[in-house]
């Protein structure tokens, strides 16, 4: 099957390896990965951030870099769900953008989502030897809808452990520009997660989000605690 990817601006700018383990993964599962280089974020944080004309640029632009025909898949369950949810809004008043975001909120996988039951694709064969725990990123869970897929996977992965930890579902204090605006709080939300994944012993927390991982390590290196954020397709790819 051939498949478009597409790579959140943060997992291209700071976790470049998670995108090529992406396509590992893909590949391993029996797609042709299609990548466009001309393309650039979706245009979530400054929607987010209330700048809905600059967010509609990179909607726009967004729709042209990606066929509507081909499934695109992303690691990141934020990106896929602001993509398939809010992009009608920006577009609400004109039909023919309307339907083209419709088309290609019909073809937006989350990677987990998309292997799991799409391919029916669940044991890639990778290792891991470690004990790690779960950790729900609030867009993935809530706006995109995934709870079940990436622990489906990471069953199959030999040699892993998953322990849950308490408030496996409760925010890490990132929220994009919440981190920033709300530092105080956000620090006290991250140091609360961190505290329960130490809890399971767990030596990874693993997520879908780069970005809640992003803000999770910083915490950890900055106290220096044992224990790590990585990516599930970091996970998968371990072959």
């Amino acid at each position: 099957m051939k498949v478009q990817l597409f790579i959140p601006c943060y997992i291209d700018q700071l976790y470049s390896e998670t995108g090529f383990n992406t396509i590992k993964v893909l590949e391993k599962a029996g797609c042709e990965v299609i990548y466009n280089p001309n393309q650039t974020c979706c245009g979530q944080p400054a929607f987010n951030s209330g700048y809905w004309d600059e967010s509609r640029s990179l909607a726009k632009k967004f729709l042209n870099d990606f066929s509507e025909d081909l499934p695109i898949i992303t690691p990141s369950g934020s990106c896929s769900g602001y993509v398939i949810h809010q992009y009608p809004k920006l577009f609400k008043d004109n039909a023919s953008e309307l339907e083209a975001c419709k088309r290609v909120g019909t073809n937006m996988y989350e990677l987990s989502d998309f292997l799991v039951n799409i391919l029916k694709v669940d044991d890639l064969g990778a290792s891991f030897n470690h004990m790690v725990t779960y950790h729900d990123s609030c867009s993935a869970l809530r706006e995109y809808g995934i709870k079940d897929e990436p622990r489906q996977l990471l069953s199959k992965v030999k040699g892993l452990k998953l322990i849950e930890m308490e408030e496996s579902e409760t925010c890490c204090g990132f929220g994009g520009t919440f981190a920033i605006k709300n530092a105080s709080i956000s620090t006290a939300m991250v140091d609360k997660k961190i505290e329960n994944a130490i809890a399971t012993g767990a030596e990874y927390i693993i997520s879908t989000e780069a970005s809640c991982l992003m803000n999770i390590n910083s915490f950890c290196q900055k106290n220096k605690l044992p224990i790590k954020g990585i990516h599930l397709a970091d996970i998968l790819a371990s072959f």
